[in-house]
């Protein structure tokens, strides 16, 4: 029996904080009295989780060690400002190295070259939107150090990487099961991927100028609510008939993920072609409260970012511990530095500001190339070979205009991806290294003043008991349109640059005593639209609006009051169209709503029937209604609930409402039996963690497959509820939520609370790769230590590094 097998079977101490943190069993005095953290050195599949061990590696110019506490989280602890990062590097590599080489290998358009021939269109794709420009000025947007501190990193991942080498035990199983080893980094590779951010808004740009041709802008607008209030117009010159309906379909598979199948030799064909967006629509929590508003006197800062759920996490959690930092927090493993955490000093987190980053240029080809106010101008043509496995390489052409890669062709025109991301300064999350280490709110907005991407809310709160909030991200000027609609390429429709971070809102210590945001629409009513066109596709206010609604009416928020917030599932649009249906209970299935309390609970019969009612539907009908009964719906965004609602004011969505409810009880019925007394939200909405090689492990080495698998959960909430849990019309599996929570008690570090599902570790051989998932689905947390004593006390094992003399 192996290590991870018996911390799964054995219970104990749980972590405190009243009955809900209680469920936490894992008992680490057994471990210590029996000595099986030393005894297990015997297991090779997993020696370097599971006892103390030292490596010498070089790159590091003092000795470092490593703390890995009883729920996978690494506390790292350095003599030198730098060779924290190397040691954050290595570890990064130590639980998710072949997350990393696959994110490595996707962002640099290399997977081909291991994969073989299936993958060479999503390689050239990606390549299209890799970072080219000056590496001189892509490091000083970051800040002085940015350079050195990505070589560290890199220098720490590649030396564990050269320790592989001698002992191959340290690779992932993963690594094995493909067939290949992992190469090594360079510092460049991590800011030169752009591909895996969180971008807007060419989807819906596109999807509007196919209404347009068909005449229906105006549906558009009723289809998607623009916030604030605006009317958007076709651009001077633009013919939205001419683009064609896939004309982003290399745009996406650039974006996408690396998809395997366990029918071919070396992976599988990408499943996502013609997709017209990828997946279900993301958001996020943050909120700081003062400390006038709370029970501690302390301020409390929450944040809980909404994504869609992997196996490894996106997210990994990490103390970095040395001269001049001791910051704790979450982070991309890719990235060196924290994005969501604290300091000694500050406390910080993030959700999505959704400014309107890319648009789609439309230029009319010519002979030499492409016409450019009133004159050719050549294309820029880029020609590179793709290395293929078991093949010979592969030669693709990429080409480019004045304003960015082509993603599309026709016999007259081209179509390019004109984006604010592919400029200097723009990796995803890589400004966090500047601002994890700002003491104050004056040096945090300063290092939010370069922050790039993707455009962020940040929420702040510091030991002086100050809250802030601030937005930051590149911020495109468009003078002659709105961002709204592609535009031509032929001059007439430019960028001038980029505006000042400060045209954007700024919070700091508001009288009310909290400031918090969910991705919805946040500007101040008197904000100058018109001259700052920041973007007007914002999330629906759902959580906006609840999280503000119970942070109004709590004189005095608590640690616990946070946790229940961000484990809230009370639907304010169930509430909201319910309430618009006086004569709801006379129809069939309509008294199961009677007495509700609008809780999307994993147990509720209503809520249940609700979910396949509003989202299978209602809202279909109402698509029907506004497209007309034979009119095709074209993909884009579903129907905005604000719609929704505007509708149900109308006789005609009265009728909508009340003739749907019959078909959704038939539907449930059919999905969860005849007796409404019997039905849960829970049964038909669970989570839905994958590894992403399950298929081909359960083919090919079954016993990895069974270590790979997890369990599934029953959820309650949805996409709208605090608690995120996002799905889809065709599929109620959770996709999306947030796998990652953090609630601070700002100045009492120890009083940390977080959770990041399934595990911390990448590696399916260990304890760590899932013992956080059943106390996630359980809405439960745990401590995020920090001090050193409470780091000690919670210690499972630890990682030495020696440098290499």
């Amino acid at each position: 029996m192996g290590f991870r097998q018996v911390m799964q079977q054995v219970s104990g101490l749980g972590t405190g904080l009243g009955s809900r943190l209680n469920t936490w069993r894992r008992t680490w005095v057994l471990l210590a009295i029996t000595g099986w953290l030393t005894s297990v050195s015997s297991v090779a599949a997993e020696p370097q989780l599971s006892q103390d061990v030292a490596y010498k590696v070089t790159g590091l110019s003092q000795p470092a060690h490593i703390i890995v506490d009883r729920w996978g989280v690494p506390h790292i602890y350095a003599q030198d400002h730098y060779d924290v990062f190397f040691a954050q590097g290595f570890n990064a590599a130590r639980d998710r190295l072949w997350q990393i080489d696959l994110w490595r290998k996707r962002g640099l358009g290399r997977l081909a070259e291991t994969f073989g021939p299936d993958y060479v269109q999503q390689d050239r794709a990606t390549r299209l939107f890799l970072y080219r420009k000056d590496m001189y000025s892509e490091w000083l947007a970051y800040g002085n150090d940015a350079k050195k501190i990505t070589q560290a990193f890199v220098a720490g991942i590649n030396a564990y990487i050269q320790l592989t080498k001698t002992n191959p035990d340290l690779l992932p199983p993963e690594f094995d099961l493909l067939g290949y080893q992992p190469e090594p980094w360079r510092a460049e590779d991590v800011v030169r991927i752009r591909s895996n951010g969180l971008w807007r808004n060419v989807n819906t740009e596109v999807w509007r100028a196919r209404l347009a041709c068909a005449g229906k802008l105006a549906t558009a607008a009723r289809w998607k609510q623009l916030e604030p209030p605006w009317q958007t117009q076709v651009p001077d010159g633009l013919d939205p008939c001419v683009i064609p309906d896939d004309v982003l379909r290399v745009y996406h598979l650039a974006k996408a993920p690396v998809s395997f199948s366990p029918s071919t030799p070396n992976g599988g064909a990408m499943a996502l072609q013609d997709h017209p967006a990828l997946g279900p629509a993301l958001g996020s929590n943050n909120w700081a409260v003062s400390g006038r508003r709370t029970n501690t006197g302390r301020p409390i800062l929450a944040d809980d970012p909404h994504r869609s759920h992997a196996v490894p996490s996106l997210r990994y959690i990490a103390h970095l511990v040395a001269p001049g930092i001791n910051v704790i927090g979450a982070g991309e493993p890719a990235l060196p530095g924290i994005s969501i955490g604290h300091n000694k000093r500050i406390a910080f987190g993030l959700t999505i500001f959704p400014i309107d980053q890319e648009d789609l240029y439309v230029y009319r080809k010519s002979a030499q190339g492409y016409r450019y106010q009133d004159r050719d101008e050549p294309f820029t043509v880029i020609r590179e070979s793709i290395p293929v496995a078991g093949h010979k390489p592969h030669p693709v052409t990429l080409k480019f205009t004045r304003h960015g890669p082509v993603v599309a062709e026709t016999g007259n025109h081209a179509f390019v991806v004109r984006a604010a991301w592919l400029e200097p300064g723009m990796a995803p999350y890589f400004g966090s290294i500047e601002y994890m280490r700002a003491q104050n709110f004056r040096t945090f907005s300063g290092a939010l003043n370069r922050w790039g991407a993707p455009s962020e809310n940040q929420v702040y709160a510091d030991v002086e008991g100050n809250i802030g909030y601030k937005p930051a991200g590149r911020f495109p000027v468009r003078k002659t349109w709105d961002g709204l609609l592609p535009v031509p390429g032929d001059g007439r429709h430019e960028w001038q640059g980029y505006f000042d971070m400060d045209t954007l809102p700024e919070e700091y210590n508001p009288r009310r005593g909290f400031t918090g945001t969910a991705n919805s629409m946040n500007l101040p009513p008197d904000y100058p639209i018109d001259k700052y066109r920041i973007g007007f596709e914002w999330s629906s206010p759902w959580r906006y609006q609840k999280l503000w609604q119970v942070l109004t009416a709590q004189p005095k928020h608590s640690i616990q009051d946070a946790l229940d917030l961000q484990h809230n599932y009370h639907s304010l649009l169930a509430q909201r169209v319910i309430s618009k249906l006086p004569d709801l209970s006379t129809h069939p299935g309509g008294k199961l709503f009677q007495g509700w309390d609008y809780v999307l609970a994993p147990d509720s019969a209503a809520a249940a029937l609700w979910s396949v009612w509003y989202t299978r539907h209602l809202v279909p009908a109402m698509e029907k209604y506004l497209l007309g009964s034979s009119a095709e719906p074209v993909p884009g965004p579903s129907l905005d609930a604000l719609t929704v609602l505007d509708i149900l004011d109308t006789q005609a969505g009265q009728d909508i409402a009340y003739t749907s409810l019959a078909p959704a009880l038939a539907e449930t019925e059919k999905l969860l039996g005849s007796n409404p007394a019997q039905w849960q939200w829970g049964a038909l909405h669970q989570t839905n963690f994958a590894h992403p090689l399950l298929a081909r492990a359960a083919a090919h080495k079954p016993s990895l497959a069974k270590m790979m698998r997890l369990k599934t959960y029953p959820r309650g909430g949805a996409r709208e509820t605090t608690n995120s849990t996002g799905y889809s019309r065709e599929d109620f599996s959770v996709q999306s939520g947030a796998s990652f929570r953090m609630v601070v008690d700002v100045g009492q570090w120890d009083e940390a609370y977080a959770n990041n599902a399934p595990g911390q570790s990448g590696d399916p051989r260990s304890y760590f790769y899932d013992n956080l998932l059943e106390n996630w689905a359980a809405d439960d947390a745990f401590s995020l230590v920090y001090s050193a004593e409470a780091v000690e006390k919670n210690k499972a094992f630890t990682v030495r590094l020696v440098p290499e003399t």
